[in-house]
C-alpha cells in the first residue's frame, strides 16, 4: 500500500514538473505568434503608404516631362517633332511624347498609330496603364496626360518605372498598383491569368494626387511559414527556460521532502 501511495506521489510530481516546464514554452510561443502577426499587419499598413509615396514620385517625374513639353502642344507637328524627340532622348525613362489638341493626339515623337492614345483624353483619367498598340502588346506602359487650355501632352513610359519602385519592398509583401481595372505588381500585370495571392493581412491606400490604389498583402501560407521559422529559432531557448523552471520546482519539492522527516524526528 505504501508503495502504491509512493508511486502515486511520484507520478503527481512528474506531472507537475512537466506542466511547469511546458508553461514558459507554450506561453512564449503564443507571445511570439501574436507579436509576429502584429508585426506583419503593421508592416503591410506602413508599406502601402510608403509605396504610394514612391509611385507618386515616379509619376511626378512624368509630370515634369509633360510640363516641359506642354508649350509645344498646339503647334504644327513638322515644327516641333524634332524637339519632342530631343526631350525623349534626354530622359531615359521616357518612351514617347505625344501632343494633343481638341482631345485628339496629333503628333508624337514615336512612329505608329496614335488612335489608342486619344482614348485617354476622353476618359477623364490622368494616368493609365496601357497595353500599347493592338498589334504590339508585349510591354506594359504608363501614359500620363497633362492638359491646359484645349491642348495637352501624353507622356508614355514603360511600366518598369513603376516596378522599379515596387522592387524596393523585399520583405515578402506583395504590392499591387491598381489603375481602374488594370494593375501591376513586381512580377506581372493584369494580362496574367490571375492576380497574385494577397489573402493575409491585406491593406490598401489611395493616392490623393493621382487616384490610383495600392493593395498590399501576404500570400496564402506566408504567416504559417514565418511562424515555423521563428519557432525553430526561439524554441531551443524556451526549452532551456522550461527545463530550468522544472529544475527549480523539483529542488523545492526535494527540500520539502527532506524537511519533513527531520521535523518528524524532532517531534516524536
Amino acid at each position: 500500500m505504501l508503495k502504491i501511495l509512493h508511486a502515486g506521489r511520484r507520478m503527481r510530481e512528474l506531472l507537475l514538473l512537466t506542466t511547469v516546464g511546458l508553461v514558459p514554452v507554450i506561453s512564449g510561443l503564443l507571445v511570439m505568434i501574436v507579436q509576429l502577426e502584429m508585426k506583419l499587419a503593421e508592416n503591410a499598413n506602413i508599406s502601402v503608404r510608403e509605396a504610394v509615396f514612391s509611385i507618386d514620385q515616379a509619376l511626378n517625374r512624368l509630370s515634369e516631362a509633360a510640363h516641359r513639353a506642354l508649350p509645344l502642344a498646339g503647334k504644327p507637328c513638322e515644327n516641333v517633332r524634332s524637339a519632342l524627340q530631343d526631350q525623349v532622348v534626354s530622359r531615359s525613362m521616357l518612351r514617347s511624347l505625344t501632343l494633343v489638341e481638341d482631345n485628339e493626339a496629333y503628333c508624337s515623337s514615336a512612329s505608329g498609330s496614335m488612335d489608342y492614345l486619344s482614348s485617354l483624353t476622353l476618359s477623364g483619367q490622368q494616368v493609365e496603364l496601357s497595353y500599347g498598340q493592338p498589334d504590339n502588346r508585349r510591354k506594359l506602359r504608363v501614359n500620363f496626360y497633362l492638359q491646359s487650355n484645349g491642348v495637352g501632352v501624353i507622356v508614355t513610359a514603360y511600366a518598369s518605372q513603376l516596378r522599379n519602385e515596387l522592387d524596393a519592398f523585399q520583405d515578402g509583401l506583395t504590392l499591387v498598383v491598381e489603375f481602374d481595372d488594370r494593375y501591376i505588381w513586381s512580377k506581372g500585370d493584369s494580362r496574367d491569368a490571375q492576380p497574385p495571392s494577397q489573402s493575409e493581412f491585406l491593406a490598401n491606400a489611395l493616392s490623393a494626387k493621382y487616384g490610383y490604389r495600392i493593395k498590399g498583402g501576404y500570400a496564402q501560407g506566408f504567416t504559417a511559414q514565418e511562424i515555423r521559422q521563428s519557432m525553430l529559432q526561439i524554441l531551443p531557448s524556451l526549452m532551456l527556460v522550461g527545463i530550468a523552471t522544472s529544475l527549480i520546482v523539483y529542488l523545492g519539492l526535494f527540500r520539502t521532502r527532506s524537511c519533513k522527516p527531520e521535523s518528524a524526528a524532532n517531534n516524536p
